[in-house]
């Protein structure tokens, strides 16, 4: 079994700063793509940021410049926040590809948290 925890979260005035975080545990054999999403009232869950193993990363077009991802260890992942917006405000998911011993590569999530901007 698997799980994604997430903390970090919170309310914010418009131009600051959150820092998310997410650590896997589990019975863990390997842990590959690590990223975040978001999900808005209303919207579809989009992807914010992704990091690999390797360390590369991608982001969202609306966070690129103000958002962070890395890879804290192989099975944690960060999101540093910058110069937040009120449309930033969403339920931020933690989401890693993981194999578990035995077992093919299959998605994970964590419970969300939120992340509010306020104007």
């Amino acid at each position: 079994q698997v799980q994604l925890v997430e903390s970090g979260g919170g309310l914010v005035q418009a131009g600051g700063s959150l820092r998310l975080s997410c650590a896997a545990s589990g019975r863990i054999s390997r842990t590959n793509d690590m990223g975040w999403y978001r999900q808005a009232p209303g919207k579809q869950r989009d992807l914010v940021a992704v990091v690999t193993r390797d360390g590369l990363t991608n982001y969202a077009d609306s966070v690129r410049g103000r958002f962070t991802i890395s890879r804290d260890t192989l099975k944690t992942v960060s999101l540093t926040m910058n110069s937040l917006k009120p449309e930033d405000t969403a339920v931020y998911y933690c989401n890693a590809k993981i194999i578990v011993f035995g077992g093919l590569e299959s998605d994970y999530w964590g419970q969300g948290t939120q992340v509010t901007v306020s104007s």
